[in-house]
């Protein structure tokens, strides 16, 4: 191929990336770094009717993104187009974009340099495995054993490395023999466009928890709020109905208003003060 024809397939590819930015409100960059083939393809099948997404190299996306020029601000991604890079064009909201990448994340053997996705507690009990050279490994990094009935035991439940740790590889060969998954793979949204806006990485993480208790506190407050201010809604009619009714009952009892309601309390109120009369004139005779 020639240069000339190498210039005219990206400049052709420049223009085919323009156009299809235009469909788009929001263009995320996600790392390509350790997601294997399959899940990338699982990947595109769970998203295919909502989020559009390709591998596309750095110095094309530059381009595109230099030559876009109704798109205000997009500019603000080119300091992510860093690696291995694959693009998501949705029309999405970003952070249903990246609860949905972080739901399709999965569990997987660890290699020399993974990052531990949580605490790695590799926990007590039967190995499978039979003695030998398993038990030095498992002494160098920490696992207490016994050997029982023929096997090698984990004595108790013991933290091998904290979450954030880089795994080493003579521990993901230990957790590979055991069976255990201390990764998470899966695409890892860098920084996100959305009209105007850049939202980077720390920014889409979301607790749902959090969330879901900030929701509700603000929910008790704007309901105080409103019963305070006797704003009628739908959600504080039957309570402001109930409130209007205690304050009415309230006010006919200390007003002596015979109603059908209140008849029965004033007999027994009458009832009462007459008794606490009678007492008071009995003690002064």
């Amino acid at each position: 191929m020639t240069l000339r024809q190498a210039a005219l397939e990206k400049a052709e590819e420049v223009e085919e990336i323009k156009s299809i930015m235009q469909q788009y409100r929001v263009l995320g960059v996600a790392s390509l770094q350790k997601v294997r083939s399959a899940q990338l393809q699982e990947l595109r099948r769970k998203l295919e009717d909502s989020v559009y997404l390709r591998v596309i190299k750095n110095t094309v996306m530059r381009r595109a993104i230099a030559e876009c020029k109704n798109k205000p601000g997009l500019e603000g991604l080119e300091g992510h187009l860093k690696g291995s890079n694959i693009f998501l064009l949705t029309n999405l909201n970003p952070f249903r974009l990246a609860l949905l990448l972080q739901r399709s994340r999965v569990k997987t053997t660890a290699k020399a340099g993974d990052i531990a996705a949580q605490d790695v507690i590799v926990p007590a009990g039967n190995t499978g495995l039979p003695p030998g050279p398993i038990i030095s490994q498992f002494s160098a990094v920490g696992l207490p054993t016994r050997i029982e009935a023929g096997s090698v035991w984990v004595t108790h439940d013991t933290l091998v490395l904290e979450k954030g740790g880089i795994i080493e590889a003579r521990l993901a060969s230990v957790l590979s023999k055991l069976g255990l998954k201390p990764v998470e793979a899966g695409l890892t949204l860098k920084a996100l466009y959305d009209d105007g806006l850049i939202i980077t990485e720390e920014q889409m993480q979301l607790n749902l928890e959090e969330v879901k208790q900030s929701v509700e506190e603000a929910h008790a407050l704007a309901l105080n709020l409103s019963l305070n201010a006797t704003f009628p809604t739908s959600e504080n009619m039957a309570l402001l109905l109930q409130a209007g009714h205690n304050e009415a009952y309230a006010l006919a009892l200390n007003g002596w208003i015979l109603t059908s309601d209140t008849i029965a309390a004033l007999i027994r109120k009458a009832h009462m003060e007459m008794l606490n009369l009678h007492s008071k004139l009995k003690a002064n005779s």
